[in-house]
C-alpha cells in the first residue's frame, strides 16, 4: 500500500495559498473522498509522487501524453526553443508550421487561431459564432463540458431541458438564458428545443465523443441530425475536440464519424503537454475575427513558441506512427480483462474505448448520456479508485472523467494493472 505522507503535508501547505489547495477542482480528489497526490516527475507510462511512489498512469495529463511522458524528441524541441526565448509577444514561423500540420489532419479547418486553453478556445468559438451569424442563442448538451465559460456552464433539469439555470454562482441569469441544454444523444429533446429557438440560434456545440461524463460517444445518426439542422438553419455546428483532437484518431472524432463541423476547438495534444488551445474552421467564418473582421479576440501568449515547439513535434510523431489502432487494442485488452474480473464477481461493469481514450462504469448498461452515468454505482467506483491509488494504479479520480492509454503502456503495465484489480476484487469492494 502506498504511503503519501509528503503529499498530505504538501496538501496542507497548499490549502494555505490556494482554494481547496489546488488549481483545478478534480485534483482535490473530493469525487472519490480521497486525498490529492502531489507528483514530482514522470517518464513513459509512469508518474512518481512526492513520496517516491510509482504509479502506472492512465490519465496522461488528461490526454496530451499520448506518446508517454518526457518523450525525448519533445523534450529536445522544447529545450532548443527555450534557449531561443520563451515568448516574444510577436509572430513566429513555428505558429504557421503547427497550423499547417493541424490543417493537414483536419480538412474542416481552413484557418485557425491559437489560444492558451480549451476554455479560451470554446469561449472564442461561441463569440465568433454569435458575431458571424448575428444570432444569440446556443444549444449545448448535458454532460458536455466546454470549459468554465459563462455561456456554457448551464444546468439542465432532470430529464427535461430547461432555460436559464446557471450551473455556478457568478453567472448572470440573463446570460444563462442565451444557452439551452439538451440531453446528449436524444434526438427528440434536441428537436424540441431547436424548433423553439431556431430563429435566434447562433450555434450548436457538442463534444462528439464526450470525455467529461466518463467516456460516452455520440450516436452517428444524432450527429448527422445536428449537422443537417444547423445547415438548414444557417446556424453553426461547433465540435469541441479539445479532448478528442489527435487523441481518438489523427483527424479527431470528426474523422471517425465522417462529419465536418463549421468550427472545431482543440487543445491538449496540440501543445504536447504545455498550455494551449485553438479554434479553427471555414475561412469565411474565421476571417470574421480581428484583424480581418469585427469579432475581437486576442492573447499575449497565444501561439507561445514553447507550446508550438512541443505540439508540432508531437503531431509529427503521430503522423509518422499513426498509433491509434494499436492504442485501441491496448485499451480494449485492459478493459476486457477488467470486465471479466468484475463479472466473475457478479459486479455490474461496462466499458468503452476509441483510439486509446476509454471509460469504465459500475453499471450493467453502457451509459448513453449524463443521466446514465449519474445512475452508475458511485460507492463502488469510489472504493475501487481509492484502492487502485493505494496500489499504484492512477485512474481518473472521478467517474465523470475519461481515461487515456499511451504508446508506452506495454503488456507489462497492463498485466500488472490486471493483477492489482484482481487483488482488489478478491479483498472486496
Amino acid at each position: 500500500m502506498k504511503k503519501i505522507k509528503k503529499s498530505l503535508e504538501l496538501y496542507k501547505e497548499a490549502n494555505r495559498h490556494m482554494p481547496g489547495g489546488v488549481n483545478s477542482p478534480v485534483r482535490a480528489f473530493k469525487n472519490i473522498g480521497g486525498n490529492p497526490i502531489f507528483f514530482k516527475k514522470a517518464s513513459g507510462p509512469y508518474v512518481y509522487d512526492a513520496d517516491n511512489n510509482k504509479y502506472i498512469d492512465y490519465i496522461g495529463s488528461w490526454g496530451p501524453m499520448i506518446m508517454g511522458h518526457t518523450h525525448p524528441k519533445i523534450v529536445k524541441a522544447v529545450t532548443k526553443q527555450l534557449s531561443l526565448g520563451t515568448s516574444y509577444g510577436a509572430p513566429t514561423s513555428i505558429e504557421s508550421d503547427t497550423a499547417k500540420l493541424i490543417k493537414k489532419c483536419f480538412p474542416s479547418i481552413q484557418k485557425i487561431r491559437m489560444v492558451n486553453s480549451g476554455t479560451e478556445a470554446t469561449m472564442s468559438a461561441v463569440r465568433l459564432a454569435r458575431g458571424y451569424t448575428g444570432k444569440d442563442k446556443i444549444i449545448k448538451f448535458d454532460g458536455c463540458y466546454h470549459g468554465h465559460v459563462d455561456s456554457l456552464l448551464i444546468k439542465a433539469g432532470s430529464g427535461v431541458s430547461t432555460f436559464g439555470l446557471p450551473d455556478s454562482p457568478g453567472i448572470p441569469n440573463d446570460l444563462a438564458k442565451k444557452t439551452l441544454s439538451c440531453e446528449f444523444n436524444n434526438k427528440e429533446d434536441f428537436l424540441k428545443i431547436f424548433n423553439k429557438v431556431k430563429k435566434d440560434l447562433a450555434a450548436v456545440i457538442i463534444e462528439p465523443i464526450a470525455g467529461n461524463m466518463g467516456f460516452v460517444p455520440s450516436d452517428k445518426s444524432f450527429l448527422k441530425l445536428l449537422r443537417k439542422k444547423t445547415n438548414e438553419n444557417k446556424s453553426l455546428l461547433i465540435f469541441d475536440e479539445v479532448m478528442t483532437g489527435f487523441r481518438v484518431s489523427l483527424g479527431g472524432a470528426q474523422e471517425i464519424y465522417g462529419i465536418k463541423p463549421d468550427i472545431t476547438t482543440l487543445g491538449k495534444v496540440i501543445g504536447g503537454g504545455l498550455p494551449v488551445g485553438a479554434f479553427g474552421g471555414k475561412g469565411k467564418i474565421m476571417d470574421y475575427l480581428a484583424p480581418n473582421g469585427p469579432v475581437y479576440q486576442a492573447g499575449t501568449l497565444s501561439g507561445n513558441p514553447l507550446a508550438m515547439a512541443a505540439g508540432s513535434t508531437l503531431i509529427k510523431l503521430l503522423i509518422q506512427s499513426n498509433p491509434y489502432k494499436n492504442l485501441e487494442l491496448k485499451a480494449s485488452n485492459l478493459l476486457d480483462q477488467m470486465k471479466d474480473l468484475f463479472h466473475n464477481k457478479g459486479i455490474p461493469f461496462s466499458t468503452n474505448q476509441i483510439g486509446g481514450m476509454f471509460g469504465f462504469f459500475f453499471s450493467q448498461k453502457l451509459p448513453n448520456n449524463l443521466r446514465d452515468v449519474e445512475n452508475s454505482n458511485d460507492t463502488q467506483f469510489k472504493k475501487f479508485l481509492n484502492k487502485c491509488m493505494t496500489n499504484g494504479i492512477y485512474f481518473a479520480p472521478s467517474k465523470f472523467e475519461a481515461g487515456f492509454i499511451s504508446t508506452k503502456h506495454t503488456n507489462k503495465e497492463i498485466n500488472h494493472t490486471i493483477s492489482v484489480v484482481k487483488k482488489i476484487l478478491d479483498e472486496g469492494i
